[in-house]
């Protein structure tokens, strides 16, 4: 069982054996958020099926979200629904990706872990390393497994394996040093120097920063672990790594940082998903540049 992260060759020796596999492609354009689907079907890896952010992995409709921010979490029970009818099994190993260093992938795989679903990672490298390895590819939409089963998959929530940590929360550790808040945007966002999407700029009041795409080396892979232990115990200095707390503008770069925690051995930490965008638009709470 593949938890954290899967490499090429892995994943192809996966589906060699023909064992219980779902492949999902997570590219994704905040600006434009057709793109993503229009690229997963011009080229994906054979037999993937698309996950977009928008449509599958966060709701707008408010009766059935689960927090705030620009990319509210569905309801867990919304979610199991969509993977049951994409035909994902309690015994299917997953496999995600995108062409995004592994930002908008690591969303599908956080939430199936906060399904309780241990079974999934991310595929290292993305769609670029499957491609540079003669990968097989497909283009045009490819049937989802459970139209091509005619059979609904056996997906059912199970207690979850990370942490969802609310405003509230946030709100209420502050300043407590019973947490350790870890944003993920790039450093001008995080200092406040520049805002492009939110209403106002700046950072959560002790907040450490650390961009999601620090995690990756200069060939686009994740850095050893060896080397995430090394960064993240620097940044974190006396802190322990159990008090942290990811977040970034809404949800979803900051996952990437949870999953570099896991893979250098750290733990499993909380995520904060609706992050700044939920944050600086709920009144009365403290923002902080520097």
């Amino acid at each position: 069982m593949f938890t954290t992260l899967i490499s090429v060759a892995q994943l192809k020796t996966l589906q060699a054996r023909g064992k219980p596999l779902a492949v999902f492609d997570c590219t994704f354009d905040l600006m434009n958020p057709p793109a993503g689907r229009a690229q997963y079907i011009e080229r994906h890896i054979a037999g993937a099926q698309h996950a977009d952010l928008d449509q599958h992995l966060a709701t707008h409709d408010a009766t059935q979200r689960v927090n705030g921010g620009r990319h509210p979490l569905p309801q867990r029970e919304v979610f199991s629904n969509w993977l049951q009818s994409v035909g994902v099994n309690l015994d299917t190993q997953v496999v995600v990706y995108d062409r995004n260093g592994m930002n908008y992938c690591g969303r599908l795989w956080w939430m199936l872990k906060w399904c309780g679903h241990d079974a999934v990672a991310v595929l290292d490298g993305g769609f670029q390393a499957w491609v540079a390895a003669g990968g097989a590819v497909a283009s045009n939409e490819a049937p989802s497994t459970a139209e091509a089963m005619h059979a609904r998959g056996n997906f059912a929530l199970r207690e979850p394996l990370l942490k969802l940590v609310d405003t509230a929360s946030v709100s209420t550790q502050l300043n407590k040093g019973t947490q350790t808040l870890i944003d993920a945007r790039g450093a001008p966002r995080y200092r406040g120097e520049l805002e492009p999407i939110d209403p106002v700029a700046g950072h959560i009041p002790g907040a450490l920063n650390r961009p999601f795409n620090t995690n990756l080396n200069a060939d686009g892979f994740f850095k050893s672990a060896d080397e995430l232990r090394a960064e993240f115990t620097a940044l974190l200095g006396n802190a322990k790594p159990e008090t942290v707390v990811h977040h970034c503008g809404s949800g979803v770069s900051a996952v990437p940082n949870v999953l570099a925690m896991e893979v250098a051995g750290l733990g499993r930490t909380g995520l904060y998903a609706g992050s700044w965008s939920e944050w600086c638009n709920t009144p009365g709470l403290p923002c902080e540049k520097s």
